[in-house]
């Protein structure tokens, strides 16, 4: 039995989610003539509480969107040291809008308020620096292990961002785990961020696709950025139909991944080659194993037993729990890191 845990993106779509694709009515999504893909924008956008969104074809494409539509060549964007948008994306806010990132040192991917305002004082009158645009969250944080912001955190750094007259946009990529996890609702982040990114193809489940919600405005310019970026799909509602069925029938049972995710982390804290276990919010497990042991090494031994896991960099394995991984396969993994 092979068992997958390097992402949670690399689901299948379920029986229900098939079918709801093979049925799907569509359009040509550049002509915005595609119902479905309409239908899913109109419908994650309600959700938020948000005037609009886009549908695009992933997470980093809808990401670096909304980098471009928020700021110049030449200016700063702040995110944290582990931030996606600027670890994993390629370097597209430098390749595609010429944007400098002003790294925070932060915990596990958050930082406060009070750091930014920090970064921030001085910036727009001195003439060496770039003029500050833009600050980018990431809720759950990847690198940070899954770990979900504090939201009255957020709510004080929308204060510094409206006194600076920065842009806040949000990588939700997992965004729909911190909700599960946190209890907050999605009317929450709508009001408060001005671009949200959301990802269908990680815990929902879906095979392909991001949305970028935001006010029309927003959404008309990313649609031309999103052209420009080779974006444009034509009958997507096949994919959008996905997204409909994921956002309908896959957001509750992510408590189901968190669950199995914290009974990994127990097995791994209890296991002698295990030195440190991040604290476990959602479904992403970070470790480290102890000194004299080479992470790939400790890869492949668990490889060779049957489970797929990754590196994020400077000593850090990750697992991450999703649909396609059952009960079945959490025994089997809790067992094999009890004998390894």
């Amino acid at each position: 039995m092979q068992i997958n845990l390097i992402s949670d993106t690399v689901t299948k779509p379920t029986e229900g989610m098939l079918k709801a694709m093979m049925n799907a009515e569509v359009g040509d999504d550049v002509f915005k003539s595609d119902p479905t893909v309409n239908k899913l924008q109109h419908k994650i956008a309600e959700m938020f509480d948000m005037e609009d969104a886009l549908f695009f074809p992933s997470g980093t494409m809808a990401n670096q969107t909304a980098i471009k539509i928020h700021t110049h060549h030449g200016d700063k964007m702040f995110c944290d040291k582990y931030a996606h948008v600027h670890n994993f994306e390629g370097g597209g806010a430098a390749a595609s809008s010429g944007v400098t990132s002003h790294l925070l040192d932060g915990k596990r991917g958050t930082f406060t308020a009070k750091q930014l305002e920090e970064a921030v004082v001085g910036d727009r009158s001195d003439i060496h620096s770039p003029y500050a645009r833009l600050v980018a969250l990431e809720n759950t944080t990847n690198k940070g292990g899954g770990a979900c912001w504090d939201f009255e955190e957020i709510l004080k750094i929308r204060k510094v961002c409206d006194t600076n007259n920065l842009a806040l946009h949000l990588d939700g990529a997992r965004l729909f785990n911190a909700l599960v996890a946190k209890k907050e609702s999605p009317e929450q982040y709508g009001n408060v961020f001005d671009t949200i990114s959301i990802c269908l193809s990680k815990g929902l489940g879906a095979p392909v696709g991001s949305l970028l919600l935001g006010s029309k405005d927003y959404i008309n310019k990313a649609l031309r950025v999103r052209k420009i970026f080779g974006g444009g799909m034509r009958q997507a509602g096949y994919l959008a139909a996905a997204g409909i069925y994921a956002l309908d029938n896959h957001i509750e049972r992510l408590e189901v991944d968190h669950s199995r995710a914290k009974i990994i982390g127990t097995a791994l804290k209890n296991c002698e080659l295990v030195k440190k276990v991040e604290p476990i919010e959602t479904n992403i497990i970070i470790f480290n194993i102890i000194d004299g042991i080479n992470d790939e090494v400790f890869i492949n031994r668990l490889n060779d037993a049957g489970i797929g896991l990754i590196s994020m960099g400077q000593g850090k394995l990750r697992m991450v729990t999703h649909l396609d991984f059952n009960e079945e396969m959490l025994r089997s993994v809790v067992n094999t890191i009890n004998h390894i």
